[in-house]
This record gives structure tokens, C-alpha cells and sequence, in this order.
């Protein structure tokens, strides 16, 4: 039964749209501050500002190239076209790729509250959980950052896709079945963390819907108790769906080479890392300090006597909730928490990570649900006021929220961000790489090597910090030691963008010591790995024009103009042209050139001195 304090509102129903209009308001006023944030030099390059299918926006080649690709080891088409739509839309303003963001989050708070509302019939307390969801600071990576609107699309498609069942569970019927199967194949199609609704939905089953255990005899059970084999064999189709992204997912981050072999990651090491991280999990929910988007799994951080405790942990809380009979939303918080956490715990290591603050996005549900219900049922025991209830809830959320916009002040710029990051990481490779970076973004040169020397030095097989250390030898005419840099990199990593990068680099190394035969093999390999890489096509042109093969060299510019049409690229395609003696053609590229220069000057001193080398 919904509680008392629902009296004091003439109107259920419209009380209700208030407190949602209450929950859009508070996120979007808490994260207002991220429209004003620049796109993170991490993965957001990547998914945004680097890539030329999402910056082209939407059109047929995107959605068929979204549909077919595994880049950045992952298959999530519905999440390359949100970002080519915002392309679409603002361009690469930050402000609009993050304000979409927010409003995800938002929609995903009203959700959260609409759907335990009416499940329940408690709008305070789903009132309360969806407040914690909006306002907890374990979520500002999700939200603040770009290139994570993969968890933030998936998360409303498995949202709606509770409600679908929701609506199934009261008549159910093919026609909505299939409504829940298609929200949640959309939700896999953003990001596979969705993956485990099928088990999701057995534990809604037995709370709050009740459909299986001792609801048969429940005559005011609104969903109809059924076999529990009964409710398991209708999950099968869902089950299919999750054993297919499964596969695909696999497949594509084995094509990414993002999963860590058996040989670098010991099962042993998996196991005794997921007990750990369920622990600390639980304390960033309920001591929410220290946030980076990066927790480093390093070698012996993983103690003994830190791995049983954590066990005794989890095992004392499991052993906890189950003794709780009648509270089910007990189990089904805790279950929930420790399920949907199963893909993102590490036991099939993707990354370097030990554990995420995005992953907490979806399992924290559960942890809030048992937080709040259970306050409310101790309240209720010992006839504490609601008067006061509300007041502790409101100093809770209060606090909640001052956390949280601190923290998303550390996301106000990447230097800011990663100075936090290493500051409380205490030997994050990652985090040093795009301090590095960030400064690199500044011209403050000097100030960054120091810090991919120090990423190197965490991880000799880091292909970012080497890849660093060599552009600045290179910069430096100290080539020799570049080109040592860029084959490590080439050596030790598997991962396609970087091996073009290096490769790429590679060739423009050669060319300045005059080594044509072997930049025109590194410029190649460069465009196998990445057949749109710019910068490869463009050596390669330059390589053919001064061995004198200017046939293949008009060849090369024009597969670079392909990709982009910019003024250097006509130009050295107009000298190219005119060496082969094609002249018509070269008076029509170089007065392309002329057309869209912005200092024709300046175009004309830059191509003399690439032909000079």
C-alpha cells in the first residue's frame, strides 16, 4: 500500500508528475555545468572528434558502416548513430554531446522512478531511489563524459524494456513479448552490459511483481503467480538474444585485442579481483570519495588478508538477506547488484582495469532499493515521524549532491581530470598518458614527458606513452631513438590504431632520414591497418612524388582527398598532376586549392617544404 504521506496530496496522480518533474529538474540544474566541459582526450576522440563515420552524421554509409564494424572493440551500432546524430546536430560543439547526455540521465531517472512506482505502489520511496540514482556521484562518469553514452542509451532501452515486461507480465501475449524482446535486443545494440535482464527479470518475478514463490495465494498479487520452470522457460528467447551479443561482443574485442590472455590475467588473479571489487564497490556507494574514471589492476595490490576480508563480506551480507524472509526486496537488491555486475567484474578481463565507476551505473539500483526500502520498513518499526524521515532523506540527497558537483568539477578540463586521476589512482598508467596529453594540448611540451616517461615506466607495453616519447624524439631530430619507440609499439601491441599510428610515423621518420624504400613498407602498412588514414596516403604521395613516380603520387593524393578535400591535399595534387604532365587537370586541382585556402601564402611555403625533404 502506497504510504501515509500520500494523503496529503489531493491527487495521486498529479502528485506523482510532480515529484518526476522534481527528479528532471534537480539532474539537469546538478549537471548544467558539463555543457560548459571540452570533449575528454579519452575515447572521446575516438567516438567523436577523430572519427570520420560519426562526424560525416547521419546518412546510409553511417548506418551501414555502424552496423558492420567492430571499432574500439566493441559492436554498438545504435550508439555510433546517437553520436553521428549529434554530429549531425551540433557539430563537434561539446556542448550538445554533452547536454544530450544529461538529458539521457535524466530520462533514465524518471524511469527509475515511474516504473518502481508502479510496481510498488510506494511513490515516496521509488521517489527517494531515483533521487540517489540522479544525484549520486558514482554516476558523473556516465553522464559527463561523452564517449559513455553507450551505458546511458543502453540503460533507457533496458528501462523501457521493464516496463514492457511490466505490461506483459499483466496480460500476457506474443505481441508484448515482443515488445520486451525488441527493447532489449536495442539495448544490447548500445552496450551488452544489458546482458543479464533475462536473470533481471526472474528476480522482478519474485519482487516486486510476485509472480513465482508464495504470491499464489497474494489475492491482491495484480500479476498472477506462475511455475517458477514456467518463468524460466519464457526468458529462453531473451537468453538467446543475450548468448548472441555475447558472442558478438567477444568476437569483436578479440578483434580489438582488448581481452587480457589467460597468460597476463590468472583466473586466480579474476576471481580474487571481483571479490575485491564487489567490496569496493559497496564502499564507494556508501563513502563515495576517491572517484577516477580509471582504477588500475596492479600487480600485488591484491593482498591476502584484503581478499578474504572482502569475501567475508560479501558472504556475510548474502547470508544476511536470504535469513530475511519476508523482506524480498532484500534479496532482489543484492541479487541484482551482484548479477548485473557479473559482466563488468572482470572474470573475462577487458582492459587494464580492476574495476569502473560507469559500470556501477545499472547494479547501484539494487544497493539504492535496499538502502531505501529498508530505511522505510526500520522507520515504520519504530514509528519514526514521516516529518522526520523526509528531513533525514533531504540531508542525505543534499550531501549526495555536493559530492557530485565537485566531482563534476574535476571534468572541467583534462588537465584538471587526470591531475585527480593520478592524485588518487597512485600508479595509473592511463592516467598519466592523458595528463601528458593534456598538457601536449597546451604546447607545454617539456611539462608532458615527463609524464609518458612515467606511463612507460608503469608499463613498458603501453603503445600511448611510447608512441609520445617518440613524437617528441622525432620533433627533436633525434630520429634514431624515435624509430626504436615507434617498432616497440609495433611489437608489443596488437591493437590496430595504434599499430597504424606507429607505422604511420614510422614512414615520416624514414622520409627525413631519406630512407624512401622503407617509409613507402611503413606507409603501407599504415593504410592496411586504417585504409582511411590521411596522414599515411599523404606520405605515401610524397614518397612516389620525389622517387619520380608521379602517376602513383597523383594516386595517393587522390585517396587522401577521398577521405578529406583540403587546401594541401589539392595542392600536391596540382604539382603532381602538372609533373605527369597533365596539365588541365592540375590547373583545376591548384585552383581548387586557391578556393578553399584560407592563406594561399602560407599553403604554397608549406608544400615547398614537405617537397623539399
Amino acid at each position: 500500500m502506497p504510504e501515509k504521506a500520500d494523503r496529503i496530496f489531493f491527487s495521486f496522480e498529479r502528485r506523482n508528475v510532480v515529484l518526476g518533474l522534481l527528479l528532471v529538474l534537480a539532474t539537469l540544474v546538478l549537471y548544467n555545468p558539463v555543457i560548459h566541459h571540452p570533449f575528454v582526450n579519452f575515447d572521446d576522440d575516438r567516438y567523436v572528434t577523430d572519427n570520420a563515420h560519426v562526424r560525416a552524421g547521419l546518412h546510409g554509409d553511417t548506418v551501414k558502416w555502424a552496423f558492420t564494424t567492430y571499432d574500439e572493440a566493441n559492436w554498438h551500432p545504435l550508439t555510433w548513430l546517437s553520436h553521428a546524430v549529434d554530429c549531425q546536430l551540433f557539430g563537434l560543439n561539446p556542448a550538445g554531446h554533452h547536454y544530450m547526455n544529461v538529458l539521457l540521465h535524466a530520462v533514465n531517472v524518471v524511469l527509475v522512478f515511474w516504473l518502481l512506482w508502479k510496481a510498488t505502489g510506494f511513490a515516496g520511496r521509488s521517489f527517494m531511489v531515483a533521487a540517489l540514482f540522479a544525484l549520486h556521484p558514482i554516476n558523473v562518469e556516465s553522464v559527463a563524459w561523452v564517449a559513455e553514452r553507450k551505458s546511458l542509451l543502453s540503460m533507457v532501452f533496458l528501462l523501457l524494456a521493464l516496463w514492457a515486461y511490466g505490461w506483459y507480465a499483466r496480460k500476457p501475449g506474443l505481441g508484448r513479448y515482443a515488445a520486451v524482446a525488441g527493447l532489449f535486443a536495442c539495448g544490447l545494440m548500445a552496450k551488452p552490459m544489458v546482458i543479464t535482464l533475462p536473470f533481471a527479470l526472474l528476480l522482478l518475478d519474485y519482487w516486486p511483481l510476485q509472480r513465482i514463490g508464495n504470491a499464489a495465494g497474494d489475492s491482491e498479487n495484480r500479476f498472477g503467480a506462475r511455475p517458477l520452470s514456467r518463468l524460466v522457460m519464457e526468458k529462453v528467447p531473451l537468453l538467446i538474444l543475450s548468448a548472441a551479443s555475447a558472442i558478438v561482443t567477444i568476437k569483436a574485442q578479440k578483434a580489438g585485442d582488448a581481452i587480457g590472455s589467460v597468460t597476463q590475467y590468472p583466473i586466480s588473479i579474476r576471481l580474487e579481483n571481483a571479490v575485491v571489487s564487489y567490496a569496493r564497490y559497496l564502499g564507494k556507494a556508501f563513502w563515495p570519495s576517491h572517484l577516477a574514471p580509471m582504477y588500475p589492476l596492479r600487480e600485488g595490490s591484491l593482498k591476502g588478508a584484503l581478499v578474504w576480508a572482502a569475501a567475508l563480506l560479501v558472504t556475510a551480507i548474502t547470508a544476511f538477506v536470504i535469513a530475511r524472509r519476508r523482506e524480498r526486496y532484500l534479496k532482489v537488491g543484492w541479487l541484482w547488484f551482484l548479477g548485473t555486475l557479473v559482466p563488468m567484474i572482470g572474470l573475462v578481463q577487458v582492459g587494464t582495469q580492476a574495476m569502473a565507476d560507469r559500470y556501477a551505473y545499472l547494479p547501484f539500483l539494487g544497493l539504492f532499493v535496499m538502502l531505501v526500502w529498508g530505511t522505510a520498513d526500520w522507520a515504520a518499526q519504530w514509528h519514526v515521524p514521516t516529518a522526520w524521515l523526509a528531513a533525514m532523506g533531504a540531508i542525505c540527497l543534499f550531501g549526495v549532491a555536493l559530492v557530485t558537483h565537485r566531482q563534476i568539477g574535476y571534468w572541467s578540463d583534462n588537465l584538471a581530470l587526470w591531475s585527480h586521476t593520478a592524485a588518487v589512482t597512485n600508479g595509473s598508467f592511463i592516467a598519466e598518458d592523458n595528463l601528458g596529453g593534456a598538457l601536449l594540448e597546451q604546447g607545454r611540451q617539456e611539462e608532458a614527458l615527463p609524464h609518458f616517461r612515467a606511463a612507460a615506466a608503469i608499463d613498458p607495453t603501453d603503445a600511448m606513452s611510447r608512441l609520445n616519447i617518440a613524437a617528441y624524439e622525432q620533433r627533436h631530430g633525434n630520429l634514431s631513438e624515435a624509430i626504436a619507440q615507434y617498432n616497440q609499439v609495433v611489437h608489443l601491441t596488437r591493437d590496430p590504431r595504434y599499430r597504424a599510428i606507429a607505422f604511420n610515423d614510422l614512414g615520416y621518420a624514414y622520409r627525413e632520414l631519406g630512407d624512401s624504400a622503407r617509409a613507402r613498407e611503413s606507409f603501407t602498412a599504415a593504410v592496411a591497418l586504417r585504409p582511411r588514414n590521411l596522414r599515411a596516403w599523404l606520405g605515401l604521395g610524397l614518397v612516389s612524388q620525389k622517387s619520380g613516380n608521379f602517376a602513383e603520387a597523383v594516386s595517393d593524393y587522390q585517396h587522401a582527398l577521398a577521405i578529406q578535400s583540403w587546401d594541401l591535399g589539392y595542392y600536391l595534387l596540382a604539382r603532381a598532376l602538372e609533373q605527369s604532365g597533365r596539365q588541365d587537370e592540375a590547373q583545376a586541382a591548384m585552383q581548387e586549392a586557391k578556393r578553399i585556402s584560407a592563406n594561399f601564402d602560407q599553403l604554397q611555403q608549406s608544400v615547398d617544404a614537405l617537397l623539399a625533404k
